[in-house]
C-alpha cells in the first residue's frame, strides 16, 4: 500500500484518566486505582491510527497557547503527526476531558470542558488541499465546516473527502453533500428516531452527496451501504476482558479511512475495522496499537 498524505480537521483534546474499580454513585468518595493523562478528541486520535498504519498525517485545529496547549502539540509531533497547519488561538484555554475508567467493564465516563472557539473557514486558506489524498472533517460547528467543505472540493476536486458524524448539531444536515463517506454513530441515529440501522442508513440516501455510509452501532457491530448498493453488517470482535473503551469510534474510523485507500470490499473493510476497534478495546491507549495487532495476526 502506498503511503496517503492525510489532512485531519477538528478537535484535540487533553484527557485526565482516572481508573476506578467501579462507577461510584453520586456523592460518594472513593480512590482510584491509577491516574494518567493522554491526548484524545476524535481526530486526533484517528490521525495517530492512522499514521501507525503508515500514512503521512496532518492536524488542523484549534490549540490554546496555554500549557496543555504545548502538551498537546508535542504529543501529535511525537508521533509523526504534522501541526504546522494548527491554529493557535490567545486568550483561550485547552479544552479538557475527566474520564473516569471503570475498570470492572472497560466503560468509559466522560465529563468534557471546552471554551475554547472552534475553527475558522479561514484556516485551510494557507495549506496546498491538493497536496493530500483524503481530507477528514468533524462534524462539527456546522457554518463553518459547510465552508471548509467548499474550499476543499474546489482547490482538491479529486481528493476525497470523509466526514464524521457523532452528535446532533444545529444545520449538521448541511454537511451531508460534500463528503465522499459519511460515518454515523449510534447516538446521532437514536438521536434522529431510529433504533434499526438499516432504517435509518435508507433514510440518509435522499439528503446525502456520499458514495459511502457507514454505522457503528457499539457492542454489536457495524454497518455499511454503498451508493445503490446492499445493506452491509458485520459483527464486532470484542476481546476476552474489556480493559479501555476510550478511543474505540475513532481507531474504528481511522481503520474505515485506511480500508478505502486500500481499495479494499465493504465487507472486509468492516471486519478489519471492527477487529482493530475490539483489539484496541481489550489493552489501554491506542499507542502502539497497530504495532501489536500485527504481531497478534490482527491486521
Amino acid at each position: 500500500m502506498n503511503k496517503a498524505r492525510i489532512l485531519g480537521i477538528g478537535s484535540a483534546v487533553l484527557d485526565e484518566i482516572w481508573e476506578i474499580a467501579t462507577y461510584p454513585q453520586e456523592d460518594a468518595e472513593m480512590r482510584a486505582l491509577a491516574q494518567f493523562q493522554r491526548i484524545g478528541g476524535n481526530v486526533a486520535n484517528s490521525l495517530s491510527i492512522l499514521q501507525q498504519l503508515g500514512h503521512d498525517c496532518h492536524w488542523c485545529g484549534p490549540y490554546a497557547k496555554d500549557e496543555a496547549g504545548a502538551s498537546i502539540l508535542h504529543h501529535l509531533q511525537a508521533q509523526g503527526i504534522e501541526t504546522r497547519w494548527a491554529v493557535p488561538q490567545e486568550n483561550a484555554r485547552s479544552p479538557k476531558s475527566c474520564v473516569l475508567l471503570n475498570r470492572a467493564t472497560g466503560s468509559r465516563t466522560i465529563v468534557h470542558h471546552r471554551t475554547l472557539p472552534e475553527l475558522p473557514a479561514e484556516a485551510l486558506r494557507p495549506i496546498p488541499l491538493a497536496d493530500f489524498q483524503w481530507i477528514h472533517f468533524e462534524g462539527r460547528h456546522p457554518s463553518e465546516t459547510r465552508r471548509m467543505l467548499d474550499r476543499c472540493r474546489t482547490a482538491a476536486p479529486n481528493c476525497p473527502l470523509s466526514l464524521e458524524v457523532e452528535k446532533p448539531r444545529p444545520g449538521i444536515e448541511s454537511l451531508f453533500q460534500g463528503p465522499r463517506m459519511i460515518v454515523f454513530s449510534k447516538a446521532f441515529a437514536q438521536a434522529r428516531g431510529f433504533q434499526k440501522p438499516g432504517d435509518f442508513l435508507a433514510a440518509q440516501w435522499d439528503q446525502v452527496g456520499a458514495a459511502l455510509l457507514l454505522l457503528s452501532w457499539g457492542e454489536i457491530g457495524s454497518y455499511g451501504q454503498a451508493r445503490g448498493g446492499p445493506l452491509q453488517f458485520v459483527p464486532a470482535e470484542t476481546p476476552s476482558r474489556v480493559v479501555d473503551s476510550l478511543g474505540a469510534g475513532d481507531v474504528f474510523l481511522a481503520a474505515c479511512i485506511d480500508g478505502c485507500l486500500q481499495g479494499l470490499s465493504l465487507e472486509s473493510l468492516l471486519r478489519r475495522a471492527n477487529r482493530l476497534a475490539g483489539y484496541h478495546c481489550g489493552r489501554r491507549g491506542i499507542l502502539g496499537l497497530i504495532a501489536e495487532a500485527r504481531a497478534a495476526g490482527i491486521c
